[in-house]
């Protein structure tokens, strides 16, 4: 349970330490026993040469009792490192000679017989060394009493030495296993704390690539996850807003529905009313009272007629017509009603026919509403600059205006119903034009220019064959 409370990137790194502690320190006890063997058994092997050799040289000394010959090999013996005494006897175990000098031990003793043979070769006497005196008299006895301090201070100082070698191995590799497990660990770490970002609602937030294969394929798979998600939510959105939308469109038709029964039909009652009054009381035409009472009456029945025309659109019956020759006449209707000096209408339309299949008067209203925007964008000064191109089975209509453009962040809802920049008006004019150009199969587009003032591009596709436009033309 403890375990569980500790990171990733902490586990990884005990789990390192102590698999390199242990492996380090098991080489360590295996090395430091077989070099400890090693050199003990040198040093035995050292010991047991030179008091062979002295049996071998007090051999003469034994048989001719000769004292101070065997007290100078006893001498000799001693100046040799680790020698703390030497001792030489008869076969019948009395000492001929005792040498002794003081030196730190613990002690140990080494003992050879003294045998009578002859050499092999006379002139080497080293050769006996290796003779078999199995078979050989014995006549006496050496004993060599030898310091272990010396062999075992070396021990110690290698071991002691070792032991920090292993530990300095131990911290480079613990500190380059850090290193890369940092290097590992932070991408998931990061991982988590852009998860946490996004819960928190940043939804544009992404990983960073990592810096290996397997944390860039992690990284990715997670951006491709958010990504997933932020599609998700875009989605879900758009479904809220159809709904939304789908459901004022509803609520408009039941108030259109309404507005038709209780304040159409009064209101040409009432319009009838004032031509009859003007009639009988002989009011002249241009009585201002009764020509803003008309404006007004011709105002709200527009109002109307723009809400029931969107809330219940027409079914569209589509026919073979001319998108050309169609703009054609919408723009001499518009230069007619703003025929002045203060706007125009500029329009460049090709001589060449461009057929689709269409509703002409369904149509006709959703690019007058998309020209008229432009007009009243004007207030009622500049130009209106209609361009059409078509290549292909491909149409476009260009409409610019001169007016103070639109903003940024209400660009993206210019479309929608009852949304609108104007004092005066209902905002459905540019919702009807989408809706009418959508249900032909069409886009339209609205976007600033860099000039000033909006431009609106309305793009159509044709689905008619050569043949068939052919046949048109004849």
């Amino acid at each position: 349970m403890i375990f569980k409370k500790f990171g990733i990137h902490v586990r990884v790194l005990s789990t390192a330490v102590i698999l390199i502690s242990t492996s380090t320190l098991t080489l360590g006890y295996w090395g430091v026993n077989i070099i400890n063997q090693f050199v003990t058994l040198r040093f035995s092997q050292r010991i047991d040469f030179m008091t062979q050799y002295l049996a071998l040289n007090s051999e003469l000394g034994i048989l001719i009792d000769e004292q101070r010959l065997l007290k100078g090999l006893a001498q000799n013996m001693l100046g040799e490192n680790d020698i703390a005494g030497v001792v030489i006897e008869d076969k019948r175990g009395r000492e001929l000679v005792r040498e002794t000098r003081d030196i730190p031990g613990p002690f140990k003793t080494a003992g050879k017989w003294v045998y009578l043979s002859e050499p092999k070769d006379k002139n080497n006497p080293m050769s006996r060394i290796n003779d078999n005196h199995f078979d050989s008299e014995r006549i006496g006895r050496v004993k060599v009493t030898y310091s272990t301090k010396g062999i075992e201070d070396l021990i110690k100082k290698m071991t002691l030495r070792f032991i920090l070698i292993a530990l300095v191995l131990i911290l480079i590799s613990c500190l380059i296993f850090y290193v890369i497990s940092k290097s590992l660990v932070t991408p998931v770490i990061l991982l988590g704390k852009i998860a946490r970002k996004v819960s928190l609602g940043n939804h544009l937030i992404r990983a960073p690539a990592g810096n290996t294969p397997e944390t860039i394929k992690l990284a990715d798979a997670f951006n491709e996850m958010l990504d997933s998600i932020a599609l998700g939510r875009k989605t879900i959105v758009q479904a809220y807003e159809k709904m939304a939308k789908q459901e004022t469109l509803a609520e408009v038709g039941k108030f259109s529905m309404m507005i038709a029964h209780e304040v159409k039909n009064p209101l040409g009652i009432i319009k009838s009313s004032i031509e009859i009054m003007k009639k009988e009381l002989n009011i002249p035409r241009d009585n201002i009272a009764l020509t803003y009472a008309e404006e007004e009456i011709v105002r709200l029945n527009d109002l109307i007629e723009s809400f029931l025309m969107f809330a219940r659109p027409a079914r569209p019956n589509f026919e073979k017509i001319d998108l050309n020759r169609l703009m054609d006449q919408v723009i001499m209707g518009f230069e007619i009603q703003y025929n002045s000096d203060k706007i125009k209408i500029k329009s460049c339309i090709p001589e060449e026919s461009f057929y689709i299949n269409a509703d002409f008067d369904l149509f006709s209203r959703g690019v007058t509403n998309v020209i008229r925007n432009a007009c009243e964008a004007n207030q009622g000064q500049g130009s209106v600059d209609i361009s059409i191109e078509h290549r292909n089975k491909k149409w476009q209509l260009l409409v610019k205006d001169q007016g103070p453009g639109i903003p940024k962040e209400k660009l993206r809802k210019i479309f929608e119903p009852f949304f609108t920049t104007k004092s005066k008006g209902t905002g459905l004019g540019l919702a009807f034009a989408d809706q009418v150009i959508k249900t032909h199969g069409g886009n339209i587009k609205a976007e600033n220019r860099l000039s000033g003032g909006a431009l609106f591009c309305v793009t159509m596709f044709s689905s008619l064959k050569i043949e068939e436009t052919q046949g048109i033309l004849e």
